[in-house]
């Protein structure tokens, strides 16, 4: 009797505990910082509340069927009589299905090719070079020839093209409280716009396995003011030390780094998203042969 009792009440108090769960801070997914992360975020509570609502009704539905029509003693012998079909039916549960997957699919459609563009067109974006590597993120700023690794500044309230590639494995770009995630891949380049509505600290990662560490490929994302942006800019600039080849290979070697600042990019001598990079003399630079070693050495290191 005893045993039972104690199994009621885990029973009872295992509920307290699942919703106990939920408090905790937010989850960045559902935390949206930026118009493409704020435009994902109602996409995705409209899809929950629309298949929430059907799940509703079919439940509904199904207990005022089990409860109306159940067997009762005054119509234990009822035999229902024989239909060929129903026009009526047929095309109501076959117009359900329709309506449904259009109620997702529509505004589904509409945000992807929506989110191909910058949030706002009265604000020029800027562009972003990103290159995964194990396991690492590197920045590149073209524009104003700076480089970091494992962190990255932008402005707020300005939309940032990020043209991702990679060198060895597919990676996946992602910084959820700002948007969704991309892919980057060896040889050919993806382009991922989001922007950040106000100053702030937020974390990105990878979300495609990489490798035994690649649960530490981590970056920050830190939003500046205008002004403040400038005048980071300005001091990487000043302060910050050249970036050579013989470093740059250094850093795509596999393994964990810290964070790097550089007031050059590689995109001088190398561009990983394109099949045949060059120096910046002309002399082709051995970019399959680097990814292939990188791969290799990979391999070597988890055994």
């Amino acid at each position: 009797m005893a045993m039972k009792r104690a199994r009621w009440r885990a029973v009872l108090v295992l509920p307290f505990l699942f919703l106990l769960g939920g408090c905790v801070e937010r989850t960045a997914v559902l935390n949206p910082q930026g118009p493409v992360a704020r435009m994902q975020y109602d996409l995705i509570m409209w899809s929950v509340g629309f298949m929430l609502f059907i799940i509703v009704v079919v439940f509904t539905l199904f207990a005022v069927f089990l409860i109306r029509y159940r067997e009762k003693p005054e119509n234990a012998g009822y035999e229902p009589p024989d239909e060929e079909g129903n026009t009526l039916l047929e095309v109501v549960w076959t117009a359900i299905p329709i309506l449904i997957v259009a109620a997702l699919a529509v505004p589904t459609v509409k945000a992807t090719f929506a989110l191909e563009k910058p949030p706002t067109e009265k604000v020029k974006p800027i562009t972003i070079h990103v290159t995964a590597a194990n396991w690492k993120w590197i920045f590149s700023y073209p524009e104003e020839n700076i480089e970091t690794v494992n962190y990255v500044h932008i402005p707020a309230g300005v939309p940032v093209k990020f043209k991702l590639t990679s060198v060895g494995p597919m990676n996946s770009f992602w910084v959820p409280e700002l948007g969704g995630q991309k892919y980057a891949m060896d040889g050919m380049e993806t382009e991922l716009i989001l922007q950040a509505d106000k100053p702030g600290s937020y974390m990105g990662r990878s979300a495609n396995f990489s490798g035994e560490k690649f649960a530490h490929m981590e970056f920050e994302v830190v939003a500046q003011t205008g002004t403040d942006f400038r005048k980071w800019v300005n001091e990487v600039k000043q302060t910050a030390p050249k970036l050579d080849e013989k470093k740059y290979t250094q850093i795509l070697k596999p393994g964990l780094v810290g964070r790097m600042t550089f007031s050059n990019t590689h995109l001088q001598w190398i561009d990983h998203a394109k099949q045949n990079s060059h120096h910046a003399n002309g002399k082709p630079m051995k970019n399959d042969d680097q990814s292939d070693e990188a791969m290799t050495n990979s391999h070597h290191h988890g055994e």
